[in-house]
C-alpha cells in the first residue's frame, strides 16, 4: 500500500502530482478516486481469510485499518520522506499516540525533547500515568540527551522545529546516539515538512507528520502520518507482539502501529479527508518557499524593531542553531515567534492587526497569530513554559500566502 524506498527519477513536486496517475486509476483519472466502502469483498473466502493474515498483499477488509484512498496518500507520504511505508491517521495526534502508545509499554523509558507541541507535552503525563517513565531535555545538547539514557530507554522523540519556540534539536548527533545504541529515534518533521527536510538524513527510524500542517496546508483537512524510514532493526525491538513477528522484520513495526493504532484504538483517517490532503500535498513546495521567504523578511524586520525583544526563527544569524538549520534545511519554513518588550502589551497589539487571523493552527494559506502563554500552552502551568523558555510576552505566527509588504504595512500600525 505504500511505496518503495526506490530512487525518485523526477523532482519532488513532479512526482506527488503525478503519483496517483502513474500508479494507476480507472478511466485515466488522474487523482485517486474516493472510495467511502466500509467493508471490501472477495470471491474467493481464502483471499479474504489471506488479508487477514497479511499474505494476500494489496487487499482491503474493513476502512477502519485503510481504503484505496488513504493507500494513495500513505504512498505519497511515504515518497516525500524517502521511506518504505507509511500509515495516516485522522490527526497528526492521533499519528504521535498511537506511535508512543503501540511500541511502548509500562516499565520503559521514553526520553524526549522539552520543547514540543503542547498536546504532546499533556500526553507525555498520559503515558507516565499508564507507567512509561518519560524524560524531557535540551535537545539541542546531545550531551544532554547521552546522559539521560538509561538501561530501559526505548524511544528518543524530537520535533525537527519546535513549536512555538523553533528551538532545533542537534538532530545528527542525537542520531548517531540513537544507532549507537539501538534507540528508536522518532521525528517529528510537522514544521519542516518532507520537502524542506528529511529525517531520514540523519537517521531517524519512525518520522511523525500532522498533515493538517505543512501537507495539507489548506485548513480544511485534519490528518497525521507516521513513516518507516527503514533504518531501525525491528528485529531486535523487544516490544513487538508475538503475532507481528513473522515474515520480513522490516515490516513489523508499522504492522503493529497498523493493527494497534488503527484497528484496536480506531484512529483512522476518512477517505474525503485523504483525498483532501492528497490534493494540498501537490502545492507543498511552492507554500513552503513562498511561506519561508515571507517569515524570514517579516523575522529580519521585526528585529530590527524597538518593540521588538526577541524573534525566534531558525534562519535568522541570532538563532542559537542557525548553523544546523543552514546544514539541514532547506529553508525556515513558516513558524515565527516573537517577543515584545512591553508583555503587557501582548493582547492589545494582537488586537491592533488586521490581517492575521486570531486563531490556532498552523500552515494555512492565512496568517495565523495567538498569544501562546495565555493559550496553547496555559494549560501547562507557568513553571513549564518557563522551562521551555515560553514568556507571557511571546507571540506565535504561522506565515500563510500574503504578501510581505501587506503584513509589514499592519505590523508597524499594530506595533506603532
Amino acid at each position: 500500500m505504500s511505496s518503495s524506498n526506490d530512487q525518485p527519477t523526477h523532482q519532488f513536486t513532479t512526482q506527488i502530482v503525478h503519483a496517483d496517475r502513474l500508479a494507476g486509476t480507472e478511466y485515466g483519472a488522474v487523482h485517486q478516486p474516493i472510495h467511502t466502502s466500509v467493508q471490501y469483498g472477495y470471491e474467493k473466502v481464502e483471499d479474504l481469510i489471506g488479508v487477514f493474515q497479511g499474505t494476500y498483499k494489496g487487499g482491503f477488509n474493513y476502512a477502519r485499518q485503510g481504503t484505496p484512498t488513504t493507500a494513495a496518500l500513505e504512498a505519497k507520504v511515504t515518497q516525500m520522506e524517502r521511506g518504505q511505508g507509511s500509515i495516516v491517521f485522522s490527526t497528526g495526534m492521533a499519528a504521535v499516540c498511537a506511535t508512543f502508545l503501540t511500541l511502548l509499554k509500562a516499565g520503559d523509558h521514553l526520553l524526549a525533547s522539552k520543547f514540543v507541541f503542547g498536546n504532546t507535552n499533556s500526553v507525555f503525563g498520559t503515558l507516565a500515568d499508564l507507567g512509561i517513565e518519560v524524560t524531557t531535555v535540551d535537545v539541542t545538547d546531545v550531551a544532554q540527551v547521552a546522559a539521560a539514557v538509561r538501561p530501559n530507554t526505548r524511544m528518543v522523540f524530537v520535533e525537527t522545529i519546535a513549536n512555538p519556540g523553533t528551538q532545533i534539536p542537534d538532530l545528527e548527533a542525537i542520531g548517531t546516539l540513537c544507532k549507537e545504541r539501538g534507540l528508536l529515534y522518532v521525528v517529528d518533521n510537522t514544521v519542516a515538512s518532507p520537502y524542506l527536510f528529511r529525517p531520514v538524513t540523519v537517521g531517524a527510524g519512525l518520522v511523525i507528520n500532522s498533515l493538517t500542517k505543512s501537507i495539507g496546508g489548506l485548513g480544511d483537512a485534519l490528518g497525521g502520518a507516521v513513516t518507516d524510514t527503514g533504518l531501525f532493526d525491528w528485529g531486535n525491538y523487544p516490544n513487538i507482539f508475538a503475532p507481528y513477528r513473522k515474515g520480513d522484520a522490516r515490516g513489523w513495526g508499522l504492522q503493529q502501529i497498523r493493527k494497534k493504532g488503527l484497528r484496536d484504538m480506531g484512529g483512522m483517517l476518512s477517505s474525503h479527508a485523504a483525498h483532501q490532503l492528497a490534493l494540498g500535498a501537490e502545492t507543498l513546495a511552492i507554500r513552503m518557499d513562498r511561506t519561508s521567504a515571507t517569515a524570514l523578511a517579516l523575522a529580519q524586520w521585526l528585529e530590527q524593531h524597538p518593540a521588538i525583544a526577541r524573534v525566534h526563527y531558525p534562519m535568522l544569524e541570532s538563532h542559537p542553531q542557525h548553523a544546523i538549520a543552514r546544514k539541514h534545511f532547506k529553508a525556515g519554513s513558516w513558524l515565527l515567534a516573537f517577543e515584545l518588550r512591553d508583555a503587557e502589551q501582548c493582547l492589545a497589539f494582537c488586537n491592533r492587526l488586521q490581517l492575521p487571523i486570531k486563531a490556532t493552527g498552523l500552515a494555512d494559506t492565512r496568517t495565523l497569530i495567538i498569544p501562546v502563554a495565555h493559550t496553547i500552552f496555559w494549560e501547562a502551568g507557568p513553571a513549564v513554559r518557563a522551562n521551555m523558555g515560553i514568556g507571557d510576552g511571546m507571540i506565535r505566527l504561522s506565515l500563510g500566502l500574503e504578501e510581505f509588504e501587506d503584513l509589514q504595512a499592519d505590523f508597524a500600525q499594530a506595533l506603532a
